[in-house]
Order: C-alpha cells, then sequence, then structure tokens
C-alpha cells in the first residue's frame, strides 16, 4: 500500500476518540535521521474540561506527556506525529489491531486483525499505571516480592518496583529491535535465547522469562550464571516449581559456555569489573540485544586515585564521594564508547528512579554493524589518555576495542 494512504488509515484510527484504546509509533524509517522520539503512546482520557488525546513521548532517559482536547488540537498533535519518520505504527481499536511498517522501498505494509471480542476503554486520567505483571504472579508469589494471598510485601515494594520498570525496558528494547530487523522473531522450534549472567538469585530473570512467555507469548530458552552453587540451586528449585524452561549454572562469566550464542544478554547489577566480564561474553557471541545495569565501579576509581587529573578538572577528584560518582560516570561513558565501537548502538538510561534503588543506571545496546568510524575511535582513545585510566573492558577487548 502507498504510505500516504497507510498514515492515512493511522490518522482516522488516531482521531477516533472513542474507539482508540491505545497507540504506539516507534523505530526509525529507513533513510531518514532518528526521530527526536525514541516512542510515542496515544491513548484518550477524560479529564474535568472533556475528552483529550494524550500523547507520552519517550526520549533516551524519561517519559514527557501532553494533553490535547478532541478537536483541532487532537488533530494538529496526530498531524504532526504522522510526519515524524517512525518505522512502524501499532494501533489497537476497540474491534481491531492494526499494525503498519514503513518497508525499505518506503511502501506502507498494514496488518489487520479484528478483535474475537470488543474491549472496553478505559478513559481514567488518574488511573494506576497498568502493571506488566500483578502482584499476586505466580513468580512473584515464589520469589517472595508477594505473600501467599498475592500482595505486595512492605518491605518488598522497592524491589516490585523494580522488576517493574525493568520488564519495560526490557519489552520495549525486545520489541524495537525485532521490528527494526536487529532481532529475529522467534519461534517454537527456535525460541528467544537469553542469558543472564551474574544472575544472582534471578529476581529480574525470572520475572523477565514469566513476562516475554506469559504476557507477550514469546518462546524462550534462559540460561542463568551465577559463580555462587547457592544460587545456582535456589534458582534451579524456583524454575522447577513455576515450570519455567530455563537452566541455571554456578560458575564464572568468562568461562560459561552455551550451546548456540544468546539473541538476549542481561548483566543485572554484576559487581565492579564483572559487569565488563558480561559485556566482552555478548561481544564476541555477537549477540543482537544487551541490558546491563552496572554495580559498583572499583576498578576505575581506583585508578583516579592513583593518577593526576588533567587541567582544570582536579577538583571533580579532590573529594572522595565526588570521585566516587565521577568515576561511575566515566567507567559507563567508556563501556558506552566501546559497546559502539563493537557495532552497537548504546543508550544510557535510568530505568528505575533511584528513589527506589541507587542502582539505576542501565546499559541498552543493540548490535547494528555501526563502529562510529575513526572520530569515535579518536574521542575514546583521548579520553582515556587524559585521565591515565585503563578500564577493563578495553583490556578484556583488546585491539577489537581499541586500536
Amino acid at each position: 500500500m502507498n504510505l500516504d494512504e497507510a498514515l492515512d488509515r493511522v490518522g482516522t484510527l488516531l482521531l477516533d476518540h472513542d474507539g482508540l484504546v491505545r497507540a504506539i509509533g516507534s523505530g526509525r524509517r529507513k533513510g531518514h535521521d532518528r526521530p527526536a522520539w525514541r516512542r510515542v503512546e496515544l491513548r484518550y482520557v477524560d479529564l474535568r474540561e472533556g475528552r483529550h488525546l494524550q500523547v507520552t513521548s519517550y526520549d533516551e532517559t524519561q517519559a514527557h506527556t501532553a494533553n490535547h482536547p478532541v478537536g483541532e488540537s487532537a488533530a494538529e498533535a496526530v498531524s504532526d506525529l504522522l510526519d515524524v519518520p517512525f518505522g512502524n505504527w501499532h494501533v489497537d481499536t476497540t474491534d481491531e489491531t492494526v499494525q503498519v511498517r514503513v518497508t525499505k522501498k518506503g511502501d506502507g505494509l498494514v496488518h489487520a486483525a479484528p478483535r474475537e471480542q470488543a474491549v472496553e476503554v478505559d478513559r481514567d486520567h488518574d488511573r494506576d499505571k497498568a502493571r506488566l505483571l500483578p502482584a499476586d504472579d505466580p513468580v512473584l508469589v515464589a520469589l517472595g516480592i508477594s505473600d501467599r494471598q498475592g500482595r505486595v510485601k512492605p518491605t518488598r515494594q522497592a524491589k516490585y518496583r523494580q522488576v517493574e520498570e525493568f520488564l519495560r525496558v526490557l519489552d520495549a528494547a525486545v520489541r524495537e529491535a525485532v521490528e527494526a530487523g536487529h532481532l529475529r522473531s522467534p519461534t517454537a522450534d527456535d525460541p528467544l535465547r537469553v542469558v543472564d549472567l551474574g544472575c544472582g538469585n534471578a529476581y529480574l530473570t525470572l520475572a523477565a522469562h514469566r513476562f516475554l512467555t506469559e504476557v507477550r507469548g514469546l518462546p524462550v530458552r534462559l540460561t542463568g550464571v551465577d559463580v555462587r552453587e547457592q544460587s545456582r540451586r535456589h534458582n534451579d528449585d524456583v524454575a522447577r516449581g513455576l515450570g519455567i524452561d530455563a537452566d541455571f549454572v554456578a560458575g564464572t562469566i568468562s568461562d560459561a559456555e552455551l550451546e548456540q550464542p544468546p539473541d538476549v544478554v542481561l548483566a543485572l547489577h554484576a559487581c565492579d569489573t564483572a559487569t565488563d566480564d558480561a559485556l566482552v561474553r555478548a561481544v564476541r557471541w555477537g549477540s543482537p540485544l544487551v541490558l546491563a545495569a552496572p554495580c559498583c565501579h572499583h576498578d576505575v576509581a581506583a585508578q583516579l586515585r592513583r593518577a593526576a587529573p588533567p587541567a582544570p578538572y582536579a577538583s571533580l577528584v579532590r573529594h572522595g564521594i565526588l570521585r566516587e560518582r565521577f568515576a561511575d560516570t566515566l567507567t559507563d561513558a567508556l563501556r558506552a564508547s566501546l559497546l559502539r565501537l563493537e557495532g552497537y548502538r548504546v543508550e544510557v538510561i535510568e530505568f528505575v528512579e533511584s528513589a527506589h534503588t541507587p542502582r539505576n543506571t542501565l546499559l541498552r545496546a543493540v548490535r547494528t554493524g555501526d563502529t562510529g568510524g575513526p572520530a569515535l575511535r579518536s574521542e575514546y582513545a583521548d579520553l582515556v589518555a587524559a585521565w591515565d585510566v585503563t578500564p577493563r573492558l578495553g583490556e578484556l577487548l583488546g585491539d577489537r576495542g581499541t586500536g
């Protein structure tokens, strides 16, 4: 179908304030610059002043919400959004689901599927954020986040929030990588291969498996690696009790062996250079999608204590607390640069508010093949030379990252 015709159809659905349930625009159209927003979500809400089109736009770090009154204002907002070069539109209405993908030739590939039963629409502006895993989900009960009555324990509220926000990031990352063609669509015969390196007691690991399989309907094969035998036994018991298809092994990240390279590598709060061990394994496997939440940054912090800071930045590392915080920033900036040099598109985001956990930075990397060229390589070399540091990930990658 002609792209203009496809977008006209999307526009008609977006302006139907009685029928629209939710719509999502995402991805980049081939031959265009990346949109200012990586993703937009639209729904109608009933405010005191009347019905409004609510548009939530996501940049690299946060969401921005705007409400447009039904009529001219909503129409202008929809027109502006349809001009954004998104590569995909997903529109849910009360009686059908319509997906539009822009092909490499610039046409609009439209797929429409009627609903077996019409759905009711929630227009409440003040509704609670929809939970990706409800509090009474068996995996949350098994992990001790919720009690046997399906209520989140008061002492586990922060962990529940962390699980929810991570699942939102994972959901968007998998969906966008598949839509962009960077991650294959899994099948029952060839499921999505997910490995968690340094999985610990696998809170996020098992929740991710539950969400991807039970909520998103994706076939998934999960492997968790942790150095502690106690964690392996605990995770095996939980997975077996939930009927989850997973392998947990005790061993180091660097020694982990898999039958096939993973599609998705998770490294969630692996301490200090264990994050680097996980990232280098992901690079050498050629994994299409990597999500890493670093924890502790002692290595670079220790190097900063020994090295003379470049002028005029001595004040950044003069005080202990500032040096530790700067070490966090510098470490993850260098990791992001090295991953870019290896052909990944990298985003550094906050995946849960610091009020819930101080371990709230996440590196989201998608393998695209674009290595950034000489300018990025020179930028990285200048940065490590100026601060006289040798990041562990650079050492592990050797000539692959710095040569």
